[in-house]
């Protein structure tokens, strides 16, 4: 850490026994101002950061914690009582931050402490010096003239942020992923086609046939998805045949369009199953130990993969034998690229419907 610089508090007790909860109670006199988190991403990123953020719990107990994040995702996080506050930004955008720190604070946004979950730098790491922190926890960046841990590309996105958190004193793990499961389960299996680039979707009649045959076979399927993806999903229900007869007990639904965040998350953790391809709905199902299928493309499940629970998900990628651009041993695609990915492509509708019908089995057994 640089000259000046005031490192993180001790753990509560000897340090090395006793965890503060992931709702640590700041006793009236006893606040000791603001942690100011950057992830300013989607869904299945704000997901794989809830271990590290259960970590800067551990290592502020006594701060609050305001998270720089979109809206939407932020109050989520917010009402699962990972963060106590929100930041509306985008992106890259410059922080306005000192009313949202006042409100939960109830003092001035001075002395915090930023940490920056959101990119390697510089330029995240510079939106976080502009706010003039007592001190930035991030991996170590030559050109914005940070300290910290290197980056290491060939890590998965849950051990990068908890390795950051825990060299600043936050001990976290892929454990901390983990949100409550729902009471009980319903009967629904969940399908979600879209993905944020077309190198992460897979071809809209191949999940339309997945779709009928999860439905032929006595499932209720809900194909899910966000405003701007009702006409995919209508486009996969209309071509799953939804409206022709289906076997006894089988149906399916559209609810595309019409789920906000926190209804999206109760569908995914009550849902038998979960297919989808690598997306913020897959990162859903693995913190609620929801059985799922995942469909990977451009980036290897070793980098996006679940997590915990390997036995309760049935990973499909077929990159192993294709060569990277630039002729890499792993390969590693365009993930924000405008064509289906050429691993993903590979997938078939007969080895993701038998993955599926496999958990859909193994989870009757556990009932």
């Amino acid at each position: 850490m640089s000259e000046g610089m005031t490192g993180p508090e001790d753990l509560t007790g000897d340090g090395a026994s006793e965890l503060a909860p992931d709702l640590p109670a700041v006793v009236e006199g006893e606040d000791e101002g603001t942690v100011l988190v950057l992830r300013a991403l989607g869904l299945g990123d704000a997901v794989t950061a809830i271990p590290a953020l259960r970590g800067v719990r551990r290592a502020w107990p006594r701060r609050r914690v305001l998270l720089a994040a979109p809206s939407e995702v932020g109050a989520w996080l917010q009402g699962l009582g990972l963060v106590d506050g929100v930041v509306p930004t985008t992106g890259l955008e410059p922080l306005r931050w000192g009313e949202e720190a006042e409100a939960v604070t109830d003092a001035p946004p001075a002395g915090h402490v930023a940490v920056n979950l959101h990119g390697s730098g510089p330029e995240s790491h510079r939106i976080l010096l502009e706010t003039q922190p007592d001190l930035l926890v991030a991996f170590r960046s030559d050109e914005a003239v940070v300290p910290g841990p290197d980056w290491d590309d060939d890590e998965h996105e849950v051990d990068r942020w908890c390795r950051l958190v825990t060299w600043a004193g936050g001990r976290c793990a892929r454990e901390d992923l983990r949100l409550e499961p729902p009471a009980s389960r319903g009967t629904h299996v969940v399908v979600h086609p879209g993905a944020a680039s077309g190198s992460r979707r897979w071809p809209a009649d191949r999940f339309a046939a997945v779709v009928r045959r999860l439905a032929d076979a006595g499932h209720d399927v809900v194909v899910t998805g966000g405003p701007a993806e009702r006409e995919l999903c209508a486009e996969v229900v209309a071509a799953a045949g939804a409206g022709d007869d289906l076997a006894p007990g089988g149906s399916v639904s559209d609810a595309s369009g019409t789920l906000d965040l926190p209804a999206l998350a109760d569908v995914v953790a009550t849902a038998r199953l979960v297919v989808s391809g690598d997306t913020g709905v897959a990162h859903l199902a693995t913190a609620y130990g929801t059985p799922s299928v995942v469909l990977f493309g451009p980036t290897p499940p070793t980098l996006w993969g679940p997590a915990i629970d390997p036995e309760r998900h049935a990973v499909v990628w077929h990159g192993e034998d294709l060569v990277a651009p630039g002729g890499d041993v792993t390969y590693l695609g365009d993930p924000h690229g405008d064509d289906v990915d050429p691993a993903l492509e590979r997938v078939t509708v007969d080895e993701v419907v038998a993955a599926a019908e496999n958990l859909l089995t193994g989870a009757d057994a556990d009932a």
